[in-house]
Parts: C-alpha cells; sequence; structure tokens
C-alpha cells in the first residue's frame, strides 16, 4: 500500500498563490473592460451620420490614447491625495497605489473606468464639436474631473472618503462613472448648441436618423458582454488568507463570496431595461422602436450598477425596468422641451438611469432596512428615511462638480471660438473636413457593378439601315436597384452592353414611406433608385428601351421612367474620334 505524501505549503506559498489568482482575475476583468471601447464605438458609430462616422471612432481612440496617459501622470495620483485631503488621509505627493504587480494592476483597472466615463461624452457631442476641444476636454476630464469625483467617493488612502463617509454608495460607478459621463455629455451639448437643422425658428424637431442601426446594435451587445467585467470585476479580489486564517481555514474567500450575486443582478437589470424601454415605445408609438430596445439595455444596465452589490434580485427587476422605462420619457424631454441635441442619448441612458438607481435602490437592499428588501429576505420592514438622505446628497454633489466644471471647459471654448465646428465644415462632414478621409469612398460604386448580369465582349454592328435616323441617343432610366441585373442582362442581350450606372434617389408617382428614430415618426419621400445611362449610335434606342421596359417592370409603382435624348456632340478622347465613330 502506498502511503499518501504530506505536502508542506508555507503561508509565503500560500499568500503567493492567492496574488496570483486576485491579479489574474483583477486584469481580465480590466481587458474586458477595456473592449467595452469596441462597444462604444460601433454603438455612437451607427447613430451618427455616413459622414460623421470616422470622426466618432477617431474620439474613441484618442479617448483612449490621450486619457490613459493622463491618468497615469496627473489623474490617480490627484484622485488619491484630493481624497486624502477631503477624507482625513495622508496620501503624500501624487501617491498612485504602490510598486507591487498587484497594485499597478489596480491601477490599470481604476484607468478603465475613468476612460470609460471620458468616451461616453463623445456621443453626446458628435456632428459639430471640434476635435481638438473634445481632446482638451478629455484631458481635463481624465486629469481632474473624473479624478475628484472617484475621490469624493473610492480613494481617500489613510482616511475615509468624504462622501462614503456619509452613507454614499456606489460599487460599480452607476454615479461616479456613467452618472459623471451623461452629465457631463449633457452639459457639453448644452453648451455647443444643436447640431445644423436639428430645430426649426418654432422649436420643433427634426430627426436626423443615424446611418447604421447594425451597428448601434452590436455595439450595444459588445458593451453588455464588456458590462460582466464592469460589474462583476469590481468584486476584485478573489481569496484572503487574512480572512482564512481569522476563520480557522487555509484561505478565505474574499469579494467572490458575493460575486455570484452581483452577476445575478448584472444580468437582470439587462434584460429588465430592455423591457422597460420597449414597453414605453409601445405605449407612446405604438410600436417597439429598435434603438430603445438597445439603449433600454444599457439603461437597465447602468441602473444596477451603482448598487449592485446591494439589491436583491427583486431589486435588480424593478431597478432595471424602471431605468429602461424612463429612457424614452427623459430623451423626448431633453430633445423636444430643452432642446439639447444629445446624439446618443447619453443623458438618459447613463445620467439618469445611474441616478434613479442609486437613489431608489434602499426600497430592495439585501441589508434589510427598507421594504423590498424584506419581501425577498422574509417580513416586511419599515422604510428608513435615513437610506435614501446620503444617496441624494451624493448625487446631487457629483452632479454639481461635473455641471460646473463641464461649463467652464466647453464655456471657454466657446469664448474663443473653438467649441465647434464652422457650418461649412457641418454641412461637409467631419471624417472629411476634420480627418480628409471618406468612411464610404466606394459607396454606390462597386458595389452596384457586381449584382449579376452578364456582358458579350464582342463588337456588334446592326445588319442594315439607319438606326436612330444616324444621330447619336442618351437612352436614361431611373429604376429599382434590385432590378439593376436583370436590366443588365436584357440590355446585354439586345446588344447594348455598355452603360453607366449611378445610384440616386428621388421622388415621383411612388408614395412616400414613414421611418421611425427613436420612436419619433419622419417621411421619406425620397426613394433609392439607380440611373443607366446608355449612349447608343448604330443600335435602335427604342430597342434599348424595350430591353430596360422588359428588365425593369414589377407591375408595381416606383418601377421608374426611361427618357431618350438626342446627344449634340461625342468625343472618344483617346483617338480624337467624334460623332458615331465615337460611340
Amino acid at each position: 500500500m502506498i502511503e499518501p505524501i504530506a505536502l508542506e505549503v508555507s503561508t509565503a506559498d500560500i499568500e503567493q498563490l492567492a496574488t496570483g489568482m486576485n491579479l489574474m482575475w483583477a486584469l481580465t476583468v480590466t481587458f474586458l473592460i477595456f473592449f467595452m471601447h469596441a462597444g462604444f464605438a460601433m454603438l455612437e458609430a451607427g447613430q451618427v451620420r455616413s459622414k460623421n462616422v470616422a470622426n466618432q471612432l477617431t474620439k474613441n481612440m484618442l479617448t483612449w490614447a490621450v486619457g490613459i496617459f493622463v491618468f497615469f501622470v496627473i489623474g490617480m495620483g490627484l484622485s488619491n491625495n484630493v481624497g486624502a485631503a477631503l477624507g482625513g488621509g495622508d496620501a503624500g505627493p501624487l501617491t498612485m497605489f504602490g510598486e507591487g504587480s498587484f497594485d499597478w494592476a489596480m491601477w490599470l483597472f481604476s484607468a478603465v473606468f475613468a476612460m470609460t466615463a471620458a468616451t461616453i461624452v463623445s456621443g453626446a457631442v458628435a456632428g459639430r464639436a471640434r476635435l481638438r476641444a473634445y481632446v482638451t476636454y478629455t484631458f481635463l476630464l481624465a486629469a481632474v474631473i473624473y479624478p475628484v469625483v472617484a475621490a469624493m467617493v473610492w480613494y481617500a488612502p489613510g482616511g475615509e472618503p468624504v462622501l462614503a463617509s456619509l452613507g454614499f454608495s456606489d460599487f460599480a460607478g452607476g454615479m461616479v462613472v456613467h452618472g459623471v459621463g451623461g452629465v457631463a455629455g449633457l452639459t457639453a451639448a448644452w453648451m455647443l448648441g444643436a447640431r445644423m437643422d436639428k430645430y426649426n425658428d418654432d422649436g420643433s424637431v427634426n430627426i436626423i436618423p443615424g446611418h447604421s442601426m447594425t451597428f448601434a446594435v452590436l455595439g450595444t451587445l459588445i458593451l453588455c458582454f464588456g458590462w460582466f467585467g464592469f460589474n462583476v470585476g469590481t468584486a476584485a479580489t478573489v481569496v484572503d488568507v487574512d480572512a482564512g486564517a481569522a476563520a480557522g481555514e487555509v484561505v478565505g474567500l474574499a469579494d467572490f463570496e458575493y460575486v455570484g450575486s452581483v452577476a445575478m443582478v448584472t444580468a437582470l437589470g439587462m434584460g429588465l431595461g430592455a423591457i422597460g424601454a420597449s414597453s414605453v415605445s409601445l405605449a407612446i408609438n405604438g410600436k417597439v422602436d429598435t434603438l430603445y430596445v438597445a439603449n433600454g439595455m444599457l439603461a437597465g444596465l447602468v441602473g444596477v450598477t451603482g448598487p449592485t452589490n446591494l439589491i436583491t434580485p427583486m431589486g435588480a427587476i424593478a431597478i432595471g425596468f424602471l431605468a429602461g422605462a424612463q429612457l424614452p420619457i427623459v430623451f423626448k424631454f431633453v430633445d423636444e422641451r430643452l432642446n439639447i441635441d444629445d446624439v446618443c442619448a447619453v443623458f438618459p441612458v447613463h445620467g439618469t438611469a445611474g441616478m434613479l438607481g442609486l437613489v431608489i435602490y434602499p426600497l430592495w437592499s439585501i441589508e434589510g432596512t427598507a421594504i423590498g428588501g424584506g419581501v425577498v429576505a422574509g417580513g416586511i420592514l419599515s422604510i428608513e428615511a435615513s437610506a435614501f438622505v446620503p444617496q441624494l446628497v451624493g448625487v446631487a454633489v457629483i452632479t454639481v462638480w461635473t455641471v460646473a466644471a463641464t461649463a467652464a471647459v466647453w464655456g471657454a471654448f466657446k469664448a474663443i471660438g473653438q467649441a465647434r465646428v464652422t457650418p461649412e465644415h457641418e454641412r461637409d462632414g467631419l471624417d472629411v473636413t476634420e480627418h480628409g478621409v471618406d468612411t464610404y469612398p466606394e459607396f454606390g460604386g462597386p458595389d452596384v457593378a457586381t449584382d449579376g448580369g452578364s456582358v458579350d465582349n464582342k463588337r456588334i454592328r446592326t445588319d442594315g439601315g439607319s438606326p436612330n435616323g444616324g444621330e447619336i441617343k442618351m437612352v436614361t432610366a431611373i429604376v429599382r436597384p434590385d432590378r439593376l441585373g436583370a436590366v443588365k442582362q436584357s440590355l446585354a442581350e439586345a446588344g447594348a452592353p455598355s452603360l453607366t450606372v449611378t445610384n440616386v434617389s428621388g421622388r415621383g408617382s411612388q408614395p412616400a414611406k414613414k421611418g421611425q428614430w427613436r420612436g419619433e415618426e419622419y417621411t421619406v419621400d425620397l426613394h433609392q433608385k439607380v440611373k443607366i445611362e446608355c449612349v447608343v449610335a448604330d443600335i435602335p434606342a427604342e430597342t434599348v428601351v424595350d430591353a430596360i421596359c422588359e428588365g425593369a417592370n414589377t407591375g408595381e409603382s416606383g418601377d421608374g421612367k426611361v427618357f431618350v435624348t438626342p446627344v449634340e456632340r461625342a468625343v472618344q478622347i483617346r483617338t480624337g474620334k467624334t460623332g458615331t465613330d465615337a460611340v
């Protein structure tokens, strides 16, 4: 019989193993949170016009590039020192965390939170903010605005954060991160003014749809995936050697004692946010708006982010639903009553949703201090007003600071004429004017040349007669885009393979269509069509007309029209031939 071998493991070994596990978890969730920037980039790019997509993507990348450097050099140290000063501690000059591997991982973990707050603002000021102004604001947010808020709630080496000492609780950044981003975005949008043509002289709203619902929804789902790192990852410590020793065990669970509850609350908030927004959209507009569903998922997540470690499953359901339900209402109020052009709805998604979750969470507290906690835990308790007051105070203080600081920065830009681009640049689009690029340089070009049909390259001549009276004719047809392949085939069979194709839009007898963007209806009376131009000399124009009609006809309104016009002169550039020889 083989005797079991007893392994002796020292306390130092156990501590190293515990530190390694904690470090691996912290870095994994940090990378997950960083991936949320891909979600923000796609979500915001989808909600802006195609002429501003590259600008939006550039702002998202520069938010990280500039912000991470500034937070390393200034932000983290300022946050710790301000926190220590307000909370009675002593951080020392520009103290960050420490010098160990885990300390630096925790710095990076803090940095990705700061960058999340910064990137939210870009969606509110889309389509008209100067890049230099936005980057400068990002610098100041990462250096001062966000660090001061974090200092009041999370960081106070040697002391206790001033708002936390009053009883204010924000576990994963419902107000510190998302509330700051939402309030800052609304303030910046207010200071900048609305996009051109957004509002009429009487204050009525013109709907400006974004260019890609697909981008917006995919970006939303990426954010939802990363959000598990955001909330669950805040339970940053897996095991604790000291806690285990105190309990007579080798190691003990640290934050992971409640990590399962945090994951469940996060998932419930996400789902109920979508249901809440869908329900209100259906009640207001009679339809479930796709973008409201996407934004509602995020609003539900924001709602449960602040109190995610403090609420019951019933609380996640209630707060998630309410955070989603308030979204269409608050957006319409901001858009139609305040006339603030919050392009990506950052205030109702990140601002009011974060405030709502933190203010009402005591109704479903796991601490049993309020009625909701009693329902789930067993037994109905009375609501204690003292549970709400610190939350209201914390939300108010953070809001006032964020509004004041943001208004000061953008007000200064506005005073020197550097806040927004010129009207000409705004109308042309920020992609070209700010970056010199076109996000879709081939839009409507090669795409329409690969839609079917065949071309016979042999030279086709008529077998007698003088078609078109010896003249050159231009046959122009406006047809449905989906019929282009059939038209090309018909023309090739008729012996007229040469043609020019252009994407166009226009209106005629085809009735207008109705569209929706965030539940608001708008009219689409310019329909997407394809213009086909075919110049012929030795092929009868009527043959070409018949071929086009045969390929384009569906029997429905909107099939298009064909026009035949004389061509006064034709010149072949390479040879200099003119007239029918040039054709």
